[in-house]
């Protein structure tokens, strides 16, 4: 999976790589070079005193040098940039993937490990890319150009370089198989981590009405105790490679001037040749050190190729049509036709045997008691959810077989929890619609009787609004959502429940104001109170996943028994109350 998606990633960066190999190749060469160069300072220049020979070769290896660090920047800008820029193309795609996702999938990974994919595991991969191109230039031209260099300096002391090389080889592979498990047990552990983490800061104010912070901070204390006691075993690990591969590099330098000694004290050997295959050897470990470092980088960015593969071959079960039909013949029209939904894993349908019609211009309200349905079957319309069994059909077409986008341009939801985004009230009424004039916001927001507190606002329509919406109150929250369903200008308006944090005067004014000002919307109302939806066209009552009433008000308080018992118990409860 890691070498698909660096491929597949890195392709389109080919003349990027193309110029970071060349520098690396020319950096490399320029380091292999110099110790030759050093040899002959000391073997030509020092030993027969010879001050202009000195100067001029070490002019040469200063411009070497200046050379090689000028081709390696240059060589570790072109890999960094393209590296940057294959993490980009990455998160765009799990970021593109995710956002066709329905609300099935979004559960099945859930949000915080999304989110961890796209942000950390990304990152393991771009860094590997990073790394990797540079150092797997360098590495295998240092190891074998030091090798051979090596050997044609002197032949006699290469029995050294075949105890040393595989010496550091044998210890990268026993830490990094140690490795690889805790990598994957560490990924997973932040997916906890940031899952707790976000669940605490959306549910704060639950989380301190019931008193729980302690409970909280233990529960977070200990998820993030364990991703700290497998990051120590990662390190430990990590920080045993660094002195164990210098130990075998000084132990092979110290042999280097051991053996290497008594040959210049035999005259087998000049004293520059014997720096220069120290010099080797060094760059020989440095490569076979480098090699170790990629091997260590590979596994953890392995096990996040893998979580960000999983994303991307994921099929969202919300299954775009081959042709799929832009045009509704009969728009505003929404008609359930024995339609039923069956959770994942659950083994009995939540909704079964739905058949209505709503026709343009009518106000539809669904009623029924907790667990009923209400939600899930309103969730069918814009193909949150698509159906188990029957069909659902906006604008005369079967919702599977339309364009999406034009299915959703078509339809305005407003959500049972009405989430704002960061920013103004001016530019999350224009969510659904960028080209909204400021005029337009006002009569939305007059519509949703929330002008008057927006006007309050300081800054009106530039007021700020902070993530979710949380600096305001609840009833403003779902007044400024109602307000940016009706700026989109839909052929169906869908009410989730969102008329609960409203007290009954401006519910009343809100539902009156949507009837005049809208009148050939099509309005699909799911309500817990009654008196929000007396004057409807008709009302569909659920109760066990089933619509076991159908008709006005007036009609169901004779012939469903069911609605009366709701209608009876708020009655009674207002007289009580």
């Amino acid at each position: 999976m890691l070498a698909r998606l660096l491929i597949r990633y890195l392709k389109p960066y080919r003349a990027l790589l193309l110029g970071m190999l060349v520098f690396e190749f020319l950096s490399a060469l320029a380091s292999l070079y110099l110790p030759s160069l050093n040899a002959d300072i000391i073997d030509n220049g020092v030993a027969r005193g010879d001050t202009a020979y000195i100067w001029s070769t070490g002019v040469i290896m200063l411009a070497i040098s200046l050379g090689q660090i000028t081709a390696a920047i240059i060589g570790i800008y072109f890999a960094a940039r393209a590296a940057m820029q294959m993490g980009r193309d990455i998160r765009n795609d799990v970021y593109q993937k995710v956002s066709a996702f329905s609300e099935r999938e979004v559960s099945q990974f859930g949000a915080g490990s999304l989110i961890t994919r796209n942000t950390n595991d990304v990152q393991q991969v771009q860094m590997l890319a990073m790394m990797g191109a540079t150092m797997l230039v360098m590495a295998p031209l240092l190891a074998i150009g030091g090798i051979i260099l090596a050997l044609l300096q002197n032949v006699e002391l290469s029995w050294l370089i075949a105890v040393s090389v595989p010496a550091i080889l044998l210890i990268s592979g026993l830490i990094v198989s140690r490795m690889v498990p805790l990598f994957r047990s560490y990924q997973h552990k932040l997916d906890n981590v940031n899952r707790i983490m976000r669940e605490q800061l959306t549910g704060i104010r639950v989380v301190r009405a019931f008193v729980r912070e302690p409970i909280e901070e233990e529960r977070f204390r200990g998820a993030n105790t364990d991703i700290m006691v497998v990051g120590r075993k990662v390190g430990s690990l990590f920080v045993l490679l660094f002195p164990l591969a210098m130990l075998v590099l000084n132990v092979t330098v110290v042999g280097v001037i051991w053996f290497g000694g008594i040959q210049v004290d035999s005259g087998g050997m000049q004293i520059g040749t014997l720096f220069a295959f120290m010099q080797y050897i060094g760059q020989i470990l440095m490569g076979v050190l480098m090699a170790s470092f990629m091997a260590i980088m590979i596994p953890r960015a392995a096990v996040s190729a893998e979580r960000i593969g999983e994303v991307l071959a994921s099929e969202s079960t919300l299954d775009r049509p081959e042709n799929p039909a832009s045009t509704f013949p009969a728009p505003g029209t929404v008609r359930f036709e024995d339609a039923a939904f069956t959770y994942p894993g659950a083994e009995q349908p939540v909704l079964s045997g739905i058949s209505f019609e709503a026709r343009r211009g009518e106000t539809l309200a669904i009623v029924g008691s907790t667990g009923a349905g209400k939600t899930t079957l309103v969730s069918l319309i814009p193909r949150l959810f698509d159906v188990t069994a029957g069909r659902v059909e906006v604008g005369g077409v079967d919702v599977r077989d339309a364009d999406l986008d034009r299915l959703w341009s078509t339809i305005g939801l407003v959500p049972q929890r009405p989430f704002l985004f960061t920013g103004t009230v001016a530019s999350n009424l224009r969510f659904g619609r960028e080209e909204a004039t400021d005029d337009e916001l006002w009569h939305a927001l007059e519509i949703a009787q929330g002008r008057d507190f927006v006007e309050a606002m300081e800054g009106g329509l530039g007021a700020r609004i902070a993530q979710g919406g949380t600096n305001v109150s609840g009833g403003q929250r779902q007044r400024l959502a109602i307000a940016r369903a009706i700026v989109h200008r839909p052929e169906v308006l869908i009410f989730d429940d969102s008329f609960s944090a409203l007290d009954l005067t401006t519910d009343a004014r809100l539902r009156q104001a949507l009837w005049r000002e809208l009148p050939e919307v099509t309005k699909i109302v799911v309500a817990q109170r009654v008196s929000t939806i007396t004057d409807a066209d008709r009302i569909v009552v659920l109760d066990g996943g089933r619509a076991v009433g159908m008709g006005t008000h007036e009609e169901l308080l004779e012939s469903s028994t069911t609605y009366r018992e709701i209608v009876e118990s708020q009655l009674g409860a207002e007289t009580q109350a």
